[in-house]
């Protein structure tokens, strides 16, 4: 009789993750296909850009998901889940090593920025990743964890809410303030922060 071959690559996360609770080692490697280099960004991103401890990270993610499955909460979304798993594991990163890490260089001048054309436009986007990253690297690791996850991750609210633990509501607040205090911070670049929202998760 011939074996009947599961269609891994269709399956939900949810239902591949049931598998893998049942030593399913295709299950296991069809998720990690999914979402190790989803993992590793978000990792890179929360903790310095540290690559080394960015893959450390994401092995020992997946190496729970693998030897613990029973943690997991079929009642849950799972991405909503992992990112959750991967949540904590940086707080606790934060909390072991009691780590800030605070930009040191100001704002350049825009007046190296002041010709026209395309190129300067290139520049100027350039020069706004740049200080918005430093800016990010200023915020408290909640309001830049809620960032990463709204408009880096393309989470929903409600999503985020599950993973910080933490009510609708007070996930709204702290992005308005996050906005706010980025919107101040990066105040030569005005307008731009809005663009780069709009271009990461198309709202007008």
């Amino acid at each position: 009789m011939a074996e009947i071959k599961v269609p891994y690559q269709k399956l939900a996360d949810e239902e591949l993750m049931l598998l893998v609770g049942k030593k399913d080692s295709k299950a296991f490697e069809a998720l990690y296909d999914r979402y190790s280099r989803l993992m590793y960004n978000y990792f890179h991103r929360m903790l310095w850009k540290d690559k080394e401890k960015s893959r450390d990270f994401t092995q020992d993610l997946f190496s729970k998901l693998i030897h613990k499955p029973e943690l997991y909460n079929a009642e849950r979304s799972f991405k909503t889940w992992l990112y959750s798993v991967a949540h904590n594991m940086c707080k606790n990163e934060y909390a072991k090593h009691e780590v800030r890490q605070v930009a040191h260089e100001e704002i350049k001048s825009t007046s190296s920025f002041q010709t026209e054309g395309g190129a300067s436009q290139i520049m100027d986007r350039k020069a706004f990743n740049e200080e918005l990253e430093k800016a990010l690297l200023e915020l408290d690791e909640v309001k830049r964890n809620t960032f990463e996850l709204r408009f880096k991750q393309d989470m929903s609210i409600q999503e985020i809410s599950e993973i910080m633990e933490c009510s609708e509501g007070t996930v709204k607040s702290r992005l308005f303030y996050t906005l706010k205090q980025l919107n101040t911070r990066l105040k030569v670049y005005e307008g731009m922060l809005g663009l780069f929202i709009t271009l990461m998760i198309g709202i007008a």
